[in-house]
């Protein structure tokens, strides 16, 4: 033809999948990376993902941050929800394939949501500093005022405790060893920071999940929380310190791996 070539839908896919990559690993490299200072004691805090973008507002072109991150989760959910509708990565129409699939889906709706949050950060002086850790507590209270609600919440739990299951599986077996077309001499190091960020990330997931299941039981919406109540769970543990180290250590390495990721996953554009 006239040699040149015309982007097609595969290239945009794969634009969208590695930038929300992206923008998720830098958003969990913030929370762990505060994390990690406060249990050191050197002025860090424990906050949730809403929480560190707050933090963002306070950084030189905090907005222009914002404006990139929120355009990469946007980017993200849109892959997600791809990677569940077209099912790109093979996952199947059996009873396990569609509950991964679900959990992508669920995965999109959560990233859009955290997209918007972002946004709307850049419009505001920084939202209300208080909401980002009510999310979960929201959700519950909702999910309690709808018929059989305390069912809906406990299924909730019991789904969210499943993903933590999963990430623990994927990240101990090295399932995402599938996914990614990366360098043997990479493998050798990032390998042992994805097992260990994915493993760290499921634990959390366990924690949340049993949060919503204990909401449900005492028909408490308050008992119910995201990562900032992980935190201070732990943090009020003997050990607490420690153990808020190890959880930021792997979120931070979580981070790693998204950012991992964006560079090396294969991604599937939906046929």
């Amino acid at each position: 033809m006239n040699g040149t070539t015309t982007p097609d839908k595969g290239d945009a896919i794969s634009l969208m999948a590695r930038w929300g990559y992206a923008a998720r690993g830098v958003v969990y490299l913030m929370v762990g990376g505060l994390a990690a200072l406060a249990a050191l004691g050197q002025g860090g805090e424990t906050t949730d993902s809403r929480g560190a973008l707050e933090r963002l507002m306070t950084a030189p072109w905090g907005d222009v941050l914002l404006g990139v991150i929120s355009v990469g989760l946007v980017g993200y959910a849109i892959w997600r929800g791809t990677q569940s509708l077209k099912d790109t990565d093979h996952h199947g129409t059996d009873a396990k394939g569609l509950a991964i699939r679900g959990g992508l889906l669920v995965s999109a709706g959560t990233y859009l949501l955290l997209a918007f949050f972002a946004a709307s950060l850049i419009f505001t002086l920084g939202g209300d500093g208080g909401g980002s850790g009510s999310g979960s507590e929201t959700l519950a209270g909702w999910l309690m005022q709808q018929p059989y609600g305390r069912w809906l919440v406990g299924v909730v739990g019991v789904a969210i405790i499943g993903a933590g299951v999963a990430h623990g599986i994927k990240g101990w077996k090295m399932k995402f060893h599938r996914h990614f077309d990366m360098p043997p001499h990479t493998q050798r190091w990032a390998y042992p920071v994805c097992r260990f960020g994915l493993v760290v990330r499921g634990l959390v997931f366990l924690l949340i999940g049993a949060f919503f299941v204990l909401a449900a039981y005492e028909v408490n919406p308050d008992q119910a929380g995201g990562l900032a109540k992980v935190f201070s769970t732990l943090r009020s543990q003997i050990f607490g310190r420690w153990l808020l180290a190890f959880v930021a250590l792997g979120l931070f390495a979580f981070g790693l791996y998204s950012l991992l990721e964006a560079i090396y996953r294969r991604v599937n554009a939906p046929g």
